[in-house]
């Protein structure tokens, strides 16, 4: 049986220092502004708005603030 990874499973990074989660509520919201009409930042060689998204977030081309990382750096006034 041949090694078939265009399954959107094989496409969610599985990096230590990123969030599974985070990665898709951020390809979730990119693949809304896609099907909204935004352009794709890539080829649109696979039209689905979800896989595009994914690709996106996967290379770092989707900006996004993790709010929860913000609040822990800042310094607690007294």
């Amino acid at each position: 049986m041949a090694d078939r990874r265009t399954n959107a499973m094989y496409s969610i990074p599985d990096d230590v220092d990123a969030s599974t989660y985070r990665f898709i509520i951020v390809a979730a919201k990119r693949a809304r502004q896609l099907q909204s009409g935004q352009r794709s930042v890539l080829p649109a060689a696979n039209k689905k708005p979800t896989m595009l998204s994914m690709e996106e977030v996967r290379r770092g081309l989707v900006p996004y603030t993790d709010l929860n990382v913000e609040e822990a750096q800042e310094p607690v006034e007294e």
